[in-house]
């Protein structure tokens, strides 16, 4: 098979596995990473990185994101660009595509699953936290406390697992008890920590912003999930903004998104110091840090701080 992909998900963590399980699975592991968005970039920028060959390494990952944004009429030339590599990709490259939602009546969709690895990535939470929790005894109940706690957020799901497992490795045994004291009693205190740490790489504070990195790190937290925390702090960032800039109130915003107004309250503080393409730019940038982080032996917290000390 060719080393093109097409991924369809609207959950951020199954698309994020996905890739770095294509990762692997081609040997691509240590290549350079560029990602473009077609939200905030054109396709050109991409057909232009896929036809010029890397200097510093004979392999490359390119990622196309949100190619359903793409307008056909508009974006016409750039488009058969597209299918004439995908028709002779460069085996040096690995070409990944994804997409929230594909129209299925269009062209371009037809086009791209015939010359593409089609997948569209699911993921059962009750799967996946079986999965996680295989080397641990559950107590009755434990299972459906977690998942009601999360919901069908994998990202949260798999943040919550990883401090559960890590509270309770010695035992290797996890109650109910655990999950209301570690997911949910204790949740607010590290939401509010990932909160100060936004803020402080809004702020460009980079000592403070190291601080808090650090103060997350004493929560037994992963630094992947770390990651996950922060990519979803600032997607949270990029949504109240971009409904602020629709005119709506504070109040509509929480209903809109499900949260809390008081946490809409403190998040549009946080607005005023990012514009949209540098919060886009910065999801970008974590997205590379999770699948280095995945496919890498690269170590985690040298990539945060280095993330860090760049803003």
């Amino acid at each position: 098979m060719n080393n093109n992909y097409l991924l369809e998900s609207t959950d951020y963590l199954s698309i994020q596995n996905e890739i770095a399980e294509i990762v692997k699975k081609t040997s691509f592991q240590d290549s350079a990473i560029s990602i473009y968005d077609l939200e905030e970039t054109l396709l050109e920028k991409a057909l232009e990185d896929l036809d010029t060959y890397s200097f510093l390494t004979s392999k490359k990952i390119i990622i196309i994101k949100n190619i359903e944004t793409i307008n056909q009429e508009e974006f016409g030339k750039d488009i058969k660009h597209l299918y004439q590599y995908l028709d002779n990709p460069n085996p040096d490259n690995l070409l990944i595509i994804t997409s929230r939602k594909l129209n299925n009546t269009l062209k371009i969709t037809k086009e791209l699953k015939k010359k593409c690895n089609f997948t569209q990535v699911t993921m059962n939470p009750d799967t996946f936290a079986k999965k996680e929790l295989k080397d641990y005894k559950l107590e009755p109940g434990v299972l459906k406390l977690l998942l009601e706690y999360c919901k069908d957020d994998i990202t949260k799901l798999k943040n919550e697992i990883a401090k559960l497992k890590t509270y309770k490795f010695d035992e290797k045994e996890i109650t109910k008890k655990d999950v209301e004291e570690m997911c949910v009693e204790k949740l607010g205190d590290s939401q509010e920590l990932t909160f100060a740490f936004s803020r402080c790489l809004a702020e460009k504070n980079k000592k403070e912003a190291l601080l808090k990195y650090k103060e997350l790190l004493n929560y037994n937290i992963e630094p992947y999930s770390i990651v996950g925390l922060l990519a979803t702090q600032i997607r949270i960032i990029y949504q109240v903004k971009s409904l602020e800039e629709d005119g709506l109130s504070n109040a509509e915003i929480a209903k809109r998104l499900d949260k809390k107004p008081f946490y809409i309250q403190k998040t549009c503080e946080l607005t005023r110091y990012y514009s949209k393409k540098e919060l886009l730019e910065l999801i970008i940038k974590l997205e590379s840090i999770d699948i280095q982080i995945k496919t890498t032996d690269i170590d985690p917290n040298s990539l945060i701080e280095l993330f860090i000390l760049n803003i």
